[in-house]
């Protein structure tokens, strides 16, 4: 029977989103509401669904004969864990959605696609084949899409083309990925993966597994794919972001996690290709936000960051054989805790934005210095992606450092370490830059800091209990590390492949705390002697150094592209030419044009009998009759012409009729699939 809340899940947001559009275009009030609804429901679902089935195992539920291979769901510790944080966010994210777009164009359409998103998202994480994976990944990736180019700006309209581009060729690459797989196994069920792998050729399950990571890897933002990131976020709404940033990029991970469990399970190889790519997303990551002086767009590239932190527990897990423990519980709690991070902090930066309509710190310097309730949701979000003591961020990152540690090893897994160090060090750093330029620093306009201080009422009743119940919830969770954050890890493990519970970590001993003292050592010096001298003009502004030039998109990817299309179009002329040279000279020789012994030079037989009796009738008029008058003309000519016009009108009126034929038996085949359907 619980089975059936699975499909309540993903198929009753869709629903509620059309009614919700439908309702806006009465009165806005009622599509608010409706919308509360649905997340709301949606929560409690979650909710009791997780509730009940921590105690009586796992649920499925299917739905046979879509696409030939059908639709199933499944609910184990793991996918309970983040349906649950999905329907969470959502519910934050509506809230505040209420009083920040009050007042935007296309709202009906937001609101429409905020709930399709949620549908397609719980897809996802309840999916229990890759066939169901793969349908809802990019069903929530054309859904979000419009997020991106909701604002309808022209940055907003290049980064909505970046995001689809990527979307549409990672999943292609995926795809072909699903197809190695099923011809491999012969099933896409993600339980029985795992025992097909053990026998497979390695060279074919490298290949489907590379496809799947390149489309996986690109929604989760891992570099060189993340490109989409930085640009998608400062220009979607803050909701939105708050989404693409916190949940949407998890789905991503979801789908690694899979391959990682699955198909690699233990692998060194397949381990160390994913810490590669964990370390240069997560430094890189954190090096952009250092540069940046835009408040979503550091936020964003802060997400890309992260990912390489989660991304770096999961190689772990291929390459440890003892503590995978550490690895497996550190790269499901850090997911955990940048999905509720960053919904605080992208919701915090809607509110300022909703207000100063700027996210330039130059712009927003000041904005937060008489607003302590703002200050203390903010500041609760940046102390925990910083991984100070006593805040979520720090227990998901002392156990993938440790992690790290426990594997040992020589010089190079040293340099992982202190590059891991060094990343948190530019998170403290980026994230100190932020706070004090917008709650501790005074607007270099004294008339604008005036009306920055003089606003009081800056976000209503909903916002209020939205961003204060998000911080809340995240205070909690990183205040009882064993009583709530061990107890998810544990319930999670399974799906990552761990059975067995190890030693309980003393999160707070010296040891664990040295490595966040060390990454709040170099963050401090990196804001004191880069941010603040290297990054700040002799004014006191805040500046970017950033190249312009060095954006892999405009640099690499865009070149590229436009240099395949045109040797692309280059390819295709040469063999029309060469089609058309070929034909030329096949006729000219070996085919070569010869006329039919009774071949007609015009019109047919009867127009030509015509012609030559109405000639010869002509003939005798020119001369008798019309002696003084003659009329010379060739009606086997005139008749040929007449009879080419006449076959050319009846062609027309039959090439119409056929394509009036054509759209009546489509129209007939829908109306036909609808009631067979319905």
């Amino acid at each position: 029977m619980t089975g059936v809340f699975l499909g309540v899940l993903v198929f009753f947001p869709f629903l509620g989103g059309l009614l919700a559009a439908v309702a806006g275009k009465k009165h806005a009030d009622y599509r608010d509401f409706l919308a509360d609804i649905v997340v709301v429901f949606e929560f409690l679902t979650a909710f009791g669904l997780f509730s009940i089935q921590s105690f009586a195992g796992e649920a499925t539920f299917a739905i046979d004969g879509i696409c030939g291979m059908g639709l199933h769901f499944q609910a184990d510790g793991f996918r309970l864990i983040y349906a649950l944080v999905a329907a969470f966010m959502w519910l934050m994210t509506t809230l505040l959605s209420r009083e920040y777009c009050r007042g935007h164009a296309n709202t009906n359409r937001f609101y429409l696609f905020l709930l399709l998103t949620l549908g397609a998202t719980m897809g996802v994480f309840l999916s229990a084949d890759l066939f169901t994976t793969f349908i809802f990944f990019e069903l929530m990736s054309f859904t979000s899409y419009v997020w991106v180019a909701q604002e309808e700006t022209a940055p907003a309209l290049r980064a909505e083309q970046t995001y689809l581009a990527i979307a549409v060729l990672g999943g292609m690459v995926m795809l072909m990925g699903l197809f190695l797989l099923y011809h491999m196994f012969g099933t896409l069920e993600i339980s029985e993966l795992r025992a097909h792998a053990a026998d497979a050729d390695a060279r074919l399950l490298y290949t489907a597994g590379g496809c799947l990571l390149v489309g996986f890897g690109a929604k989760a933002g891992a570099f060189p794919l993340h490109i989409w990131l930085p640009k998608a976020h400062p220009v979607a709404p803050a909701p939105a972001s708050a989404l693409l940033s916190g949940i949407l990029t998890k789905a991503g991970i979801y789908g690694v996690l899979i391959l990682s469990a699955q198909l690699f399970l233990d692998d060194p190889v397949w381990g160390a290709l994913l810490l590669g790519i964990g370390i240069l997303t997560m430094f890189g990551g954190a090096l952009l936000a250092v540069c940046s002086i835009d408040l979503k767009r550091t936020l964003a590239c802060s997400s890309m960051s992260q990912i390489g932190f989660i991304l770096i527990g999961i190689g772990m897990q291929g390459l440890l054989v003892e503590g995978r423990e550490l690895a497996v519980h550190g790269t499901l709690l850090h997911m955990v805790n940048h999905s509720m991070i960053k919904l605080v902090l992208f919701m915090a930066a809607g509110v300022i934005f909703m207000n100063t309509h700027a996210l330039d710190l130059n712009a927003i310097r000041g904005y937060g210095r008489n607003k302590p309730l703002l200050k203390v949701i903010f500041g609760t979000g940046a102390l925990a992606i910083a991984g100070v003591p006593l805040f979520g961020g720090y227990i998901s990152k002392t156990l993938l450092h440790e992690s790290i540690v426990e594997y040992g090893g020589g010089w190079q897994m040293k340099a992982v370490e202190w590059i891991f160090l060094l990343s948190g060090g530019l998170t403290v750093a980026y994230m100190t830059k932020l706070f004090v330029a917008i709650f501790i620093e005074k607007n270099d306009q004294k008339d604008v800091q005036g009306q920055f201080d003089a606003q009081k009422h800056y976000m209503n009743a909903g916002s209020t209990f939205a961003l204060a119940g998000s911080a809340l919830v995240l205070l909690v969770w990183g205040l009882l590390p064993h009583g709530l954050m061990d107890r998810a890890a544990a319930m999670g493990q399974a799906f990552m492949g761990l059975e067995e519970t190890g030693h309980r970590v003393s999160y707070f001993s010296l040891t664990n705390l040295s490595g966040a003292l060390i990454s709040i050592g170099i963050g401090t010096a990196v804001y004191l002697l880069v941010i603040r001298k290297a990054l700040m003009d002799q004014a006191g502004r805040y500046i970017n150094v950033w190249p312009v030039w060095l954006d892999l998109e405009n640099l690499i990817y865009r070149p590229v592209l436009r240099l395949l299309i045109l040797l692309a179009a280059i390819c295709c002329r040469v063999l029309d030419c060469l089609v058309d040279f070929l034909v030329v000279l096949l006729r000219r020789s070996i085919y070569r044009d010869s006329p039919l012994p009774h071949e007609l030079p015009e019109g047919n037989v009867l127009t030509v009998a015509a012609g030559k009796t109405a000639n010869v009738f002509g003939w005798l008029g020119n001369h008798t009759w019309r002696r003084k008058h003659p009329v010379e003309r060739d009606y086997v000519h005139v008749l040929a012409v007449r009879y080419e016009e006449l076959k050319e009108n009846n062609m027309v009126i039959g090439r119409s009729l056929s394509f009036a034929l054509l759209l009546l038996c489509i129209g007939f085949l829908l109306t036909l699939f609808y009631l067979i359907w319905w």
